[in-house]
């Protein structure tokens, strides 16, 4: 890709991110197809990913540019972000493969407080399974994110998505204890931060809400951390995400 053609696309990204008409359709649309559970059509080499297709691309791009070792990832689910994941990893493998280099172990570690069984044996029967390792528990429990700090110090390059509980409290306490392991210029990604620009009776039945959700715990946490700043090139490049302002980048070591 030529330099003269990354300066065309970058420079209209950010034009793109000025037109308030294209940013009402989005909003719109992502409006109506929450309402509809879109994010429910969707699978990833077999599994349920339950993401949008252009968070799934952004999070393609990334990976390959930052090109992690780990990816820490809380919330499995069906497992198909996993498997995302680790789809990618194994191609960063590959391209190693064609470099001539050095393989790196790389993996993605899944954590969630209940990680249910059938999806257990889904995930670990998975061609790609020798890339995941499955952790049970809660997220902020010290001594699971002890765990987590253990392997993470094996590796170079570290990655992290926040996806499981999406109240406030709970994502800032995520953000405080798995941004340490984060390394220079990689990213934290933060998952439905859009419940912040929903209509307000859209989740009766979740204890999150607007003003109570991963948007408002990433508020409270950039203010105290000089070391991430939200990429909004990613907000304007996918206009129709799930987590907007949610893709945190780490600025300084």
């Amino acid at each position: 890709m030529s330099d003269s053609f990354e300066q065309e696309i970058a420079e209209s990204i950010q034009l793109q991110g000025k037109i308030t008409t294209l940013a009402s359709a989005a909003s719109a649309f992502l409006i109506e197809s929450i309402a509809s559970r879109y994010s429910y059509n969707f699978t990833w080499l077999g599994r349920p990913i339950i993401q949008y297709p252009q968070d799934i691309v952004g999070l393609q791009e990334i990976v390959f540019t930052v090109k992690p070792d780990l990816i820490i990832e809380t919330g499995v689910a069906h497992g198909g972000s996993l498997i995302l994941s680790a789809s990618l990893l194994a191609m960063l493998d590959l391209e190693d493969q064609n470099n001539e280099e050095k393989l790196v172990k790389r993996r993605v570690i899944g954590i969630d407080i209940d990680i249910r069984e059938h999806n257990r044996i889904a995930i670990e029967n998975h061609f790609l399974s020798r890339y995941i390792q499955l952790i049970e528990g809660s997220s902020v429990n010290p001594e699971i994110i002890s765990k987590v700090s253990t392997e993470a110090s094996q590796y170079k390059t570290v990655l992290v998505c926040l996806d499981s509980n999406h109240t406030h409290d709970h994502v800032l306490a995520e953000l405080g204890a798995y941004s340490p392991f984060v390394t220079l210029n990689s990213y934290c990604i933060v998952f439905d931060t859009v419940i912040e620009q929903l209509p307000a009776n859209t989740f009766n039945d979740r204890p999150w809400c607007i003003g109570n959700n991963p948007m408002s715990a990433i508020r409270e946490f950039i203010t105290q951390n000089s070391d991430f700043e939200i990429d909004t090139t990613m907000d304007y490049k996918l206009l129709i995400s799930v987590a907007p302002n949610g893709y945190l980048k780490r600025v300084s070591p």
